[in-house]
């Protein structure tokens, strides 16, 4: 009971902060999804086109409980935080040795690299299905592997990307290392289908949704961005071992082949020398490459890097790291490790406690980027944002999303006139996105064009029906 409560008390510290956090990034786009905010939207969470929808499901009891408060849903995450942490330690300690699967348990509760997951409310979705990833493995140890098909199900309606958790199965199976052990293969077939269906079906959804950051829509092939994969878990691992210097966007960008196949090489050199040495700890860091392949190999999503893609893979990297930092004979070690993650992660909470300074952070990381430019605009006074935007002009003078940005600013600042002249570059730049017909309109109406603007929220919803603001916007002018 002790380590579990020391286990708890060390996750709490260190994303405790997290209950006195806003909305952030994509948190937003909860609020304009009809299927997360009406009260039978619900139902068509679980639609062929609708990813993650227990995930989803759990937004819409949010929002039904506590509308657009933060602390609600900050406080979801936390507990499903929480709540894996158990999981986890149940899970370590009926595979490793005891000192090891605690410090193993701790390092998954307090690592910064966690807080993404953690304090970023859109996060939410690989904490709930990592939690029902722990509850799969602790029902096929325990000899019933049926039900451990059915969580991992559950996971997979919470996010897809723990689609690759049935090879950490057969990997403790089939180590070279270990024992030989039975294992039911039916359900573990039954669990490499779900996986391809999970699979198909985000292929499907991304390819049927205006708008997606994925797959056919995600602004990059699948070679390209498998190629830049290798420098990112390159990253990923430093940043396990020398947890500093996070950053909401790392800038990172397409290296040239020779570098991006030099960097898959050493990883490949990595997991073979680690699976060839026969040892518990090879095992466990070929695992967590495992489990990082459905995010960072051949399935493009517009983002190369993203902390919280770690989440489920940390747990087989901090057994890796246990194994051989448990054997060290000071009982301080373990206790000095925790304390030096928790340190940085008190220090990540800080950052992720406001808008404006997440996106300073990533502005000094990457400042030959504009994305973090145009975030930071948003967090901060009209002046500031606008030179922010003309500078991410200045670096990119065709990307539709500056001119959007400076329109909406100028609205805010109570100039519609200079606002529809930006949100008419943003269309001519962009002519098939339904949000820069809605943000047209919205100029227009302000400037009294009402016929203009209606055409314009018209159009929006014959390119996305179900873009809410245009809907919101075309009643108000139509009086209903």
């Amino acid at each position: 009971m002790r380590d579990r409560l020391l286990l708890l008390a060390g996750a709490l510290v260190a994303f405790g902060a997290s209950l006195g956090s806003g909305f952030h990034f994509d948190d937003y786009a909860i609020f304009s999804d009809p299927a997360l905010t009406s009260p039978g939207g619900w139902l068509r969470l679980w639609g062929l086109r609708q990813t993650r929808p227990l995930t989803g499901f759990t937004y819409w009891l949010n929002y039904q409980a506590g509308g657009t408060s933060p602390l609600g849903y900050h406080a979801v995450n936390l507990a499903l935080h929480l709540a894996a942490v158990l999981l986890a330690f149940e899970c370590l300690r009926r595979l490793l040795p005891a000192r090891a699967a605690w410090l193993a348990a701790a390092i998954f509760a307090v690592h910064p690299i966690q807080a993404e997951s953690v304090d970023y409310v859109w996060g939410r979705a690989i904490v709930l299905a990592t939690a029902l990833c722990f509850a799969s493995l602790l029902s096929w140890m325990a000899g019933r592997p049926w039900l451990s098909v059915a969580c991992f199900a559950a996971a997979l309606a919470a996010k897809e990307e723990c689609a690759a958790f049935p090879l950490l199965l057969a990997l403790l199976c089939w180590f070279p290392g270990q024992a030989r052990r039975r294992w039911p293969k039916w359900p573990l077939a039954a669990m490499l289908l779900l996986s391809l269906a999970a699979g198909l079906r985000v292929i499907y959804a991304a390819a049927a949704t205006p708008g997606a950051q994925a797959g056919i829509r995600a602004g990059i092939s699948p070679a390209r961005y498998a190629l830049a994969q290798g420098a990112v878990i390159l990253r990923y691992l430093r940043l396990l071992a020398v947890p500093w210097v996070f950053t909401i966007d790392p800038g990172l960008h397409i290296p040239p082949l020779w570098l991006g196949a030099l960097a898959w090489a050493a990883i490949l050199a990595l997991a073979v020398f680690a699976w060839r040495r026969g040892a518990l700890w090879g095992l466990w860091l070929v695992a967590g490459l495992a489990l990082l392949l459905p995010s960072s190999s051949v399935f493009p999503v517009a983002d190369l890097a993203a902390d919280r893609r770690m989440y489920l893979p940390l747990v087989a990297f901090a057994a890796a790291a246990a194994l051989p930092l448990s054997r060290i004979r000071a009982a301080a070690v373990p206790f000095l490790i925790v304390g030096i993650l928790l340190a940085g992660s008190l220090l990540r909470a800080r950052v992720w406690m406001d808008d404006a300074a997440l996106w300073r952070e990533a502005l000094e990381h990457a400042p030959e980027d504009t994305r973090p430019r145009i975030q930071l605009a948003r967090s901060v006074p009209a002046p500031e944002a606008l030179r922010l935007l003309d500078e991410a002009r200045r670096m990119a003078p065709r990307d539709p999303a500056i001119a959007a940005e400076m329109g909406r600013t100028l609205m805010a600042a109570g100039n519609p006139a200079a606002a529809l002249g930006e949100f008419g570059r943003a269309l001519a730049l962009d002519p098939r996105d339904a949000d820069n017909y809605n943000n047209r309109g919205v100029a227009l109406a302000a400037l009294g064009q009402t016929d203009a603007a209606r055409r314009d929220f018209q159009r929006a919803l014959s390119i996305s029906p179900g873009l809410t603001s245009a809907a919101e916007n075309l009643r108000k002018m139509e009086g209903r």
